[in-house]
């Protein structure tokens, strides 16, 4: 799992697409530190398992289902991506549990630039609905973001100077993808509800453990 801190930016090197899946290899240089096959890594929102590290540069592969759910495969060599490793458990949650399934493509409608920061809305696919609220939490591309004034297939979220100069989203146009992943709180909380007959209503501490939010 990720906090929606983004640690860097990388850059795409090379993307292939197979017949049945594909591979990415991203320059980077603060995340290699550690990185080692088998880990995981948050690129723009999407978990993606390390196949191979070079001295430069890591490896991952890409499935159907990631090529299918998530905008990696649009991208082109030289595209900028969002990087995080994976949390350790001495990390501060200084963002939110961001798991790098992503639950849909959004896309940018606007980014407003203001003297202390900027504004961004998203469009979003109408199946997100129920798990955007105002005040929740959402990742974008990976960033842990606050949305506000959630309203039909829209919401906006606030932007700091950091946000802008650390991640990708201080370049982002309208018409842009983004990946989007809402809050798993959200997810369970909205099953339950769908499941009115449920032996235990309600949250609970089997829910939010499930969630990961306790041991």
């Amino acid at each position: 799992m990720f906090t929606g801190i983004v640690e860097e930016i990388g850059v795409v090197r090379r993307i292939e697409r197979r017949s049945r899946g594909g591979e990415i290899a991203i320059a980077a240089t603060t995340v290699l530190g550690d990185l080692k096959p088998g880990d995981s890594v948050c690129v723009s929102g999407a978990c993606l398992t390390v196949v191979r590290v070079g001295s430069a540069d890591f490896t991952c592969d890409l499935s159907e289902e990631t090529l299918a759910r998530t905008k990696l495969g649009g991208l082109r060599p030289s595209a900028r991506v969002n990087l995080e490793r994976a949390a350790l458990a001495s990390t501060r949650m200084g963002g939110h549990l961001v798991l790098g399934h992503v639950d849909g493509v959004g896309e940018v409608a606007a980014l407003t630039r203001g003297r202390d920061g900027a504004e961004l809305i998203v469009r979003f696919p109408a199946d997100l609905a129920p798990f955007i609220v105002d005040k929740g939490s959402i990742a974008v591309d990976g960033i842990s973001l606050t949305p506000f004034d959630v309203r039909g297939d829209r919401f906006t979220v606030a932007l700091i100077p950091t946000t802008l100069a650390e991640t990708t989203i201080g370049s982002m146009r309208a018409h842009d993808p983004v990946n989007l992943e809402t809050d798993i709180a959200a997810k369970y909380a909205a099953k339950n509800r769908q499941s009115p007959g449920s032996a235990s209503p309600g949250v609970t501490w089997d829910l939010l453990r499930d969630a990961g939010f306790t041991d």
